[in-house]
């Protein structure tokens, strides 16, 4: 091959090699960037200890794993004695053995509890359920309980998001599986809806 020749191919390569570099130095920035998006997920599981100097909470789940929640100014609790908001007293009523249930974002390596529903006696009862029907816009479901009667309960607006996953399109209305309730003003109102397996 002449020299001319081999310019002429290095000249014509030349600028799909710079277009991979490119890209590959795109990609290489944009990955960390997806690994910093906030994730959002729920926990069932029981509490292992607190820690009041670094402000978490350690859950262990039925499968085994332990996570470990930073409780902020905006954690909310539910369910325990004297409610409390806050880090202030962000663990009353909360103590080893508890039940829970800890919605959380997840979000460089941390995991955040944004709610912490007790359960138990004490706590958010559970209620095994078939739900039938999901209304998003009035935040209410429609559920046919184990002894087979029928009641509408209403949402907080976490759980109308959370049980509208697993019910409606493409998986039809109805849906098996335990709602967390509290009796708020004489009317029942679902904190969490964990699916049957």
């Amino acid at each position: 091959m002449s020299p001319t020749n081999l310019h002429i191919k290095r000249a014509a390569v030349s600028p799909i090699l710079k277009s991979a570099a490119v890209l590959m130095g795109v990609a290489a920035l944009c990955g960390p960037m997806s690994a910093l998006e906030p994730k959002h997920g729920v926990v069932v599981g029981t509490v292992l200890e607190m820690d009041a100097a670094s402000k978490t909470v350690a859950v262990k789940t039925a499968d085994g794993a332990k996570h470990t929640f930073l409780f902020v100014e905006g954690t909310t609790l539910h369910g325990a004695k004297d409610l409390a908001q806050g880090t202030g007293d962000a663990f009353h009523g909360l103590e080893k053995g508890s039940r829970v249930v800890v919605h959380y974002t997840a979000a460089g390596g941390k995991e955040t509890a944004d709610e912490v529903d007790k359960l138990g006696d004490d706590g958010l009862k559970a209620v095994k359920v078939t739900v039938k029907h999901v209304d998003r816009a009035t935040k209410t479901v429609a559920v046919e309980t184990e002894d087979g009667s029928k009641e509408s309960y209403r949402l907080t607006t976490r759980a109308a998001e959370e049980i509208g996953k697993g019910t409606g399109k493409g998986a039809g209305e109805a849906a098996h599986g335990t709602v967390y309730v509290t009796d708020e003003a004489g009317h029942k109102v679902v904190h969490f809806f964990e699916r049957a397996i």
